[in-house]
C-alpha cells in the first residue's frame, strides 16, 4: 500500500514550536503509522514511521521529561 500524497494529509506541529517554524510536522496514516516532514522545507518528501516505532519514540520522550 502506498501512502497518500503529502499535500492531502492533515499535518500538525507542536504548540511549542512557536512562530519560527523550526520544527517537524506529523500526519496520521491509515494504518496507524506516521508521516513526518520538515516544516522549513516542504519540498522534501516526508518519511514514514511505523505505529510501533512512533509509540516507542514518544514513550522515550515522555520518560526524559
Amino acid at each position: 500500500m502506498s501512502d497518500p500524497p503529502a499535500d492531502s494529509l492533515t499535518w500538525r506541529r507542536s504548540t511549542y514550536s512557536g512562530a519560527e517554524n523550526n520544527c517537524v510536522e506529523v500526519a496520521n496514516l491509515s494504518d496507524g503509522a506516521k508521516a513526518i516532514r520538515d516544516s522549513k522545507n516542504l519540498a522534501l518528501d516526508p518519511f514514514r514511521v511505523s505505529a510501533q516505532d512512533w509509540r516507542d519514540f514518544t514513550r522515550m520522550i515522555l520518560d526524559l521529561t
